[in-house]
Order: C-alpha cells, then structure tokens, then sequence
C-alpha cells in the first residue's frame, strides 16, 4: 500500500515565496515551512519580514531576504543569487501583490500610465519570475504556484460593493489576473518536458476584517455563504508544490467556495 502522505513531504526542498509578508504569502510560508521545504521569504517589507523567521508557531524553517521583485531590470540577476545563495530553486510561488497609489479606480478614471505601471509591477514580475525560475528547473524540475484570482477567469459582480466604502474590482486586476492565468497554461506545455510543472491558484474572496455588509452581499454569490480563510489558500499551494500533485500542471485551481461554479 503507498505511504500517500509522504507526497505531501517538502522535506530538502527549497521554496521562495514572494510577497511572504502578505496576507496569503505569510500562510503559504508557514505552509511549506511546514511540510519540511526551507523556505526563502522574498518581500520589501524588512519589518514583517526579519520577525517573520522565528514567529512560525508550528516550527519549520523559513529565511527572510529582502527582495523587490517589481526591479525588473536586475529580476534574474536578483534571482540568480539567490540560487547562488541556496544552491538551487525547487519551488517558487508568485503570491506578491504591488500596486500604485490610485489602485482601484473606476474604470472611466483609469490612466495610461496607472495601467503600464501596475501590469509591469504585477503580471511582468509574474511572467518573467516565473520564466527564470522555470529555466532554473530545467536539471532537476520543479513547481511554480502563481496566485490568479477569480477575477481572472469571469467578470465583475458588482453588486456586493453596494453599501460598502470597499472599491469594486479594479480592470487592470481583472487584465493581469486573466494574463496570469494563461501564461501559466502556456509556461506548462513549453517547460513540461523537463519536470517543471506549473499552476495557478484562483481565491475567491479572502476574509481580512472585511465590513459586515461586504462580506454578507459577498456571501450570498457564494455556495459555502462565506469568504475563504488565508489557510486555505496555503493548502492548495501546498498541494501544487508537492509530489502529490506530480501529474498536475497547466491547472487552474479555483479555491473560491463556488463562486465560479454557481
């Protein structure tokens, strides 16, 4: 009988998880810190991020490196030391978030230069990080995890705003999350000849002490009636990068209680 929970061992891997200082990207680090991986938490933010090595409460390994991973211009050369650094990448999950300031416009408000700035901070730190990581792979494999949204694969509900301070979604993010998706499907058919397995991860709303009139017009889209928990979004990623989804890659894993279902 196979040992199916040995799949789900990280042990002697090496995962960088980018924007490890999040919401999610802390989750997803206490994850596969978890599962045995060492993880490289890759963030800007050094003041979450040097306590965030010895704040795991559930043990496991996990290094901080400050990392700005919207510096395109020296994105390879940054991720080449740090394989310099930690001997190779054997998982690398795309789960940072950066944005401008005038994040969330309407769409009749939305700039030229607001657009160009956030695809590049977004979906080009995306597209290319995952590109060098995938060419890293090439020896000995691996796992990339971008983190998509629902709002890349349907529309706007724009309902759930409705007596809410909170924005709708925003049209760059529906662009870059739409973008995100398909590069992991394309990233998947061109690297799969050499192991290197690629998929993205699509939350639906992530609970972060949302106002209650949002989360109940958000809860009534939904089929489980409530927003998912960060954790959640960590255990799928966690099964991504394991061996127990070794078969898995071009996937589009929704983890959103059936929102796109319904």
């Amino acid at each position: 009988m196979a040992d199916y929970l040995k799949y789900f061992s990280l042990q002697g891997k090496k995962a960088f998880v980018s924007g490890a200082c999040g919401l999610i990207g802390r989750e997803i680090a206490e994850a596969l810190a978890q599962a045995g991986a060492v993880v490289v938490a890759l963030d800007i933010d050094e003041a979450k991020g040097v306590p965030l090595e010895k704040s795991l409460p559930n043990g496991g390994s996990v290094i901080f490196r400050k990392f700005d991973i919207t510096d395109l211009d020296h994105l390879k050369a940054n991720i080449d030391s740090l394989v310099s650094e930690f001997g190779r990448i054997d998982i690398w999950v795309n789960s940072a978030y950066p944005r401008t300031a005038d994040w969330g416009a309407r769409v009749e408000d939305i700039t030229v230069d607001s657009w160009r700035k956030n695809v590049d901070m977004q979906l080009n730190t995306y597209a290319l990080s995952s590109k060098y990581a995938a060419e890293l792979m090439k020896a000995n494999g691996g796992s990339i995890i971008n983190l998509g949204s629902t709002y890349g694969v349907v529309g706007g509900t724009f309902g759930i705003y409705e007596g809410t301070a909170i924005s709708p979604v925003n049209m760059i993010y529906a662009a870059i999350k739409g973008g995100v998706v398909n590069m992991t499907r394309y990233l998947a058919t061109y690297f799969g000849r050499y192991n290197v397995r690629v998929n993205s991860v699509c939350p639906g709303g992530v609970y972060d002490r949302h106002d209650k009139t949002f989360s109940n017009n958000y809860n009534k889209h939904v089929p489980l009636q409530r927003m998912a928990k960060p954790e959640e979004i960590a255990c799928a990623v966690l099964y991504l990068a394991s061996d127990a989804a070794s078969y898995v890659t071009g996937e589009i894993l929704m983890v959103d209680g059936g929102w796109t279902a319904a």
